[in-house]
């Protein structure tokens, strides 16, 4: 699992020129799912470790400035949107190849279990997008601040 996680001011996506999910201040979040993920991931220990991370991670500033507070100190917002090409493999020619990224069946299945999760978690509002849809993402990335997640990291130790 990917998480590629992007601080901003405002988020929203659209599908066919309908607004289907809108925050405020939080994460853009998008996630990948790869072929190293399974069924038995939501609960796992790896997953409850980086939906806290999201939670947690401090990424928001202070009274001071400082990056001290994180999503859940600030009750801030989160839209999660699906994203196979977080698992692109740019190596060879010129054309990604996504043979990496989990079978669609398996991956909206993690989709629906993460979005869940976040639904039930987030401090402040949460959106999302449709799995498998052609959205346009509008969004003001503040600061900026990117920060990805790969579980692969995780389970290294």
């Amino acid at each position: 699992m990917r998480l590629l996680l992007q601080r901003v001011t405002h988020a929203a996506v659209d599908i066919e020129g309908q607004r289907v999910g809108e925050i405020g201040q939080g994460l853009l979040v998008l996630v990948g799912f790869g072929k190293a993920d399974g069924p038995e991931l939501p609960g796992s220990r790896l997953w409850d470790t980086l939906c806290a991370k999201v939670l947690d991670l401090r990424v928001f500033p202070d009274n001071e400035g400082k990056l001290n507070l994180s999503l859940r100190e600030t009750s801030g917002g989160l839209l999660l949107v699906s994203q196979f090409t977080l698992y692109a493999d740019t190596r060879r020619g010129r054309r990604p190849s996504f043979s990496n990224a989990a079978a669609p069946d398996l991956a909206r299945s993690l989709y629906d279990h993460l979005a869940a999760d976040f639904a039930a978690q987030c401090p402040g509002p949460f959106a999302q997008g449709v799995f498998g849809a052609e959205m346009r993402l509008d969004f003001i990335n503040w600061g900026p601040v990117t920060i990805l997640l790969d579980s692969a990291e995780y389970e290294k130790g």
